[in-house]
């Protein structure tokens, strides 16, 4: 989402998504609607939130930093935002990318009318585009990358807005799914990959899209479809709805680790319950990885599900070991190490009744750095645990995401840098083991990874990356024709 290195916890040790998109077409109050669809997608994006709405003459925008309650703190602020139309976006901010000028929807007002965008994804030639724009005379007002697509359909030479958006879309690689805005109609798409995901969803006459389906839950909607790969729906103030494929077929590579961690358990992605997935992530973990063991114990909130299917299939007993304030924010100023080391003690607690003395087994999502997995593991000891088996519901996480999510560079990946058997060493436990890449397939429904053409986008674990990434191909090329320094004898 943004053309900086995105921003990380204070420990760097949970993937992030960096942003949820939600949007309604014709119904009263839909500012209040697009408000309340944002704050079921707002472990999306906790820092910053933006509404822009349509009243049939003019456009009118409210964004602030923040959770969506905190910025829409009073129902009266909704009375600033009229109209019948109007799209939202929550983010997570990043580094040199904080303020307003970057919270979505952006707004302009180009040759054709007004148009507003909010866009989930990031564009993998953002840089590239952006540098060829600025030779040309273009001025940007923000770090995002969303602004190149605004800038891309404003020096189009279609001649209509949906063919000038077409254009800019047949510019750019990456991950996308967009709702736009004009005077005449509400545009949702996704990417031909379909990396990043849209629902649709009808409430009475009106029309919502939505990054997931529990904002269709919350406000009342009923789920109707996905937006296609490649698909872009049109849906004109009457409520008519066109649907284009300007790009041909392509083969599907939606993000898997969207069942893994991203979207909230109570959504539906592809078909699939979000959370019968992470259950079924649980049972191959505990096909492939068992362990003789007293207690099945989560990391919450997100090894939750993935505990609950361990613990089915292996038959040791599901426990919460592990106590999670949640009143905990995140953490931007950390005064010393000390005070780092007690941030997560604050978020977890062990429930040292129930541990002391067993042999458990702890059941977390991912591991990224493996600074939070190795706190956890002492703490388990601290307790009186006898032994620490740690599982972990994905593969090994070896490679930086490039499609919208806030991966660390590779190097400060732990399983970039380390073996299995160095990583167990790592954090302490007395084992470690993750699902396979093809025991994570088989939990969303298929035999297993198709090598000639994957299923799904998995290149955090795999380094597959299913589009080209010309800015960080044009940054390596860079780097390697650095002079060296003055005084400086190779």
């Amino acid at each position: 989402m943004n053309l900086t290195h995105p921003f990380l916890d204070a420990d760097g040790d949970k993937l992030r998504e960096e942003c949820g998109i939600f949007g309604v077409i014709g119904a009263k109050e839909a500012a209040a609607m697009t408000a309340l669809g944002l704050h079921a997608l707002q472990h999306r994006g906790q820092e910053a939130v933006g509404i822009v709405s349509y009243d049939g003459k003019d456009f009118f925008a409210r964004r602030g930093l923040g959770h969506v309650a905190q910025v829409f703190s009073d129902a009266s602020m909704f009375a600033e935002l009229p109209g019948e139309m109007a799209s939202g976006h929550v983010r997570y901010s990043t580094t040199g990318g904080q303020g307003l000028r970057n919270v979505q929807p952006l707004h302009a007002d180009l040759a054709r009318g007004a148009f507003s965008v909010a866009h989930n994804g990031n564009i993998s030639n953002a840089m590239h585009l952006k540098q060829e724009l600025v030779n040309k005379g273009a001025i940007f007002q923000s770090t995002s990358d969303t602004e190149v697509i605004l800038h891309l359909i404003a020096t189009s030479r279609y001649p209509t807005l949906m063919d000038r958006l077409v254009d800019a879309l047949r510019m750019i690689e990456g991950a996308y799914s967009l709702i736009c805005m004009t005077p005449k109609r509400m545009i949702a798409c996704r990417d031909p990959l379909g990396i990043r995901p849209l629902a649709m969803g009808k409430i009475g006459d009106a029309t919502v899209f939505a990054s997931e389906t529990v904002a269709l839950d919350v406000v009342g909607a009923e789920f109707v479809r996905e937006v296609e790969p490649g698909e872009i729906i049109e849906v004109r103030q009457d409520g008519r709805v066109t649907s284009h494929r300007p790009f041909g077929d392509n083969s599907p590579r939606p993000c898997i680790f969207e069942h893994v961690y991203f979207s909230r358990p109570d959504s539906v992605m592809g078909g699939h319950s979000v959370y019968e997935v992470r259950k079924a992530i649980g049972m191959e973990l505990a096909k492939e990885a068992p362990v003789e063991a007293d207690l099945v114990i989560p990391v919450p909130d997100s090894g939750v599900p993935a505990a609950i299917g361990y613990a089915q299939q292996s038959g040791i007993p599901f426990e919460l070991g592990i106590i999670r304030s949640h009143y905990v924010g995140r953490t931007f100023i950390q005064p010393s190490d000390g005070a780092r080391h007690a941030d997560v003690k604050r978020k977890h607690n062990a429930n040292r009744a129930l541990v002391e003395g067993k042999r458990i087994v702890l059941i977390d999502d991912s591991i990224v750095r493996g600074t939070t997995s190795m706190k956890i593991v002492q703490m388990m000891r601290d307790a009186g645990a006898a032994e620490v088996h740690m599982r972990v519901a994905s593969p090994p996480t070896s490679h930086s995401c490039f499609y919208g999510v806030d991966t660390p560079e590779r190097h400060k990946l732990l399983a970039a840098r380390m073996d299995v058997q160095e990583m167990t060493k790592f954090i302490v436990a007395d084992s470690l083991a993750f699902v396979s890449i093809d025991g994570l397939y088989r939990a969303v429904g298929a035999k297993g990874r198709n090598n000639a053409c994957p299923q799904h986008c998995d290149a955090c674990f795999t380094g597959d990356y299913p589009t080209r990434l010309t800015d960080m191909a044009e940054r390596s090329a860079d780097e390697d024709q650095l002079p060296l320094p003055v005084g400086k004898v190779a």
